[in-house]
């Protein structure tokens, strides 16, 4: 992926706090993740959007539903990849 060079202005604090979890050239990989991060998050609630408009909105049981379900695969998970398993 290609990349450019730009300014920004950040908050001292929030500049320091970065650097402590990263060295010099880490800082600008550590904000472009941020941004990236951001980015996906922002197209996520633009497709929710869509979909709210061209569906309607999520009603609270299905919404239960779904996370009934991400339960289920997590606990399914957990299961396969459990400490016993890999011990035996």
């Amino acid at each position: 992926m290609a990349t450019r060079k730009i300014t920004i202005t950040v908050p001292e604090e929030l500049v320091e706090s970065i650097k402590e979890r990263v060295d010099a050239r880490g800082v600008s990989s550590y904000i472009a993740a941020a941004a990236a991060h951001q980015d996906a998050m922002d197209r996520l609630r633009e497709l929710a959007e869509r979909l709210e408009e061209e569906h309607g909105a999520v009603t609270d049981d299905e919404q239960q539903a779904a996370l009934d379900r991400i339960a289920a695969i997590d606990g399914r998970h957990d299961e396969q990849h459990s400490p016993s398993d890999e011990a035996a």
